[in-house]
């Protein structure tokens, strides 16, 4: 069985100020084909999560809304997640009960997620066969969705005693 890496720079040195603005100039281009509103909003939840590269709770989320007077009601946080993803650009971390950056926008994945034990960093990788299950599962099984979330600890943890 071969591994691939992730596909997240998270994990790894990167420019990250340009991995913002790539991120986002894709999420544009994606609303603008889809007649979809990347609100003020919803773009400056995408860039908090971007920029941190862990996965946020919601009450982050609004907590950093706050601090910049774009909202203090947690719908304004929830709404702007779930608009990010259903439309693909982030995803929900069910054993944080946060939400990440998707690392790939508006293409079709089956992502997993790496989750930093130690310090929550999450890095997305593709789950190969898990999706190949989704599409071609045992006749009568209809599948809606499937999560793989793998604990670990990541190389700056590891390496400093995480």
């Amino acid at each position: 069985m071969s591994r691939k890496p992730p596909h997240d720079p998270a994990f790894a040195a990167h420019d990250h100020a340009a991995c913002i603005a790539d991120a986002i100039a894709a999420a544009e281009r994606r609303c603008a084909e889809a007649g979809l509103r990347l609100t003020p909003i919803r773009r400056r939840v995408l860039e908090l999560l971007l920029r941190e590269h862990r996965a946020m709770g919601a009450y982050d989320v609004l907590d950093r809304l706050r601090e910049e007077g774009l909202g203090s009601q947690p719908p304004t946080a929830y709404r702007a997640l779930d608009f990010l993803v259903a439309h693909g650009f982030a995803h929900r971390v069910e054993r944080l009960n946060a939400f990440v950056a998707c690392a790939r926008p508006g293409l079709a994945h089956s992502p997993a997620f790496l989750i930093c034990r130690a310090c929550d960093q999450v890095a997305e990788a593709d789950a190969g066969t898990v999706g190949d299950l989704l599409d071609g599962g045992p006749p009568g099984f209809a599948a809606d969705s499937a999560v793989v979330e793998v604990a670990g600890l990541c190389r700056d943890c590891r390496e400093g005693g995480g």
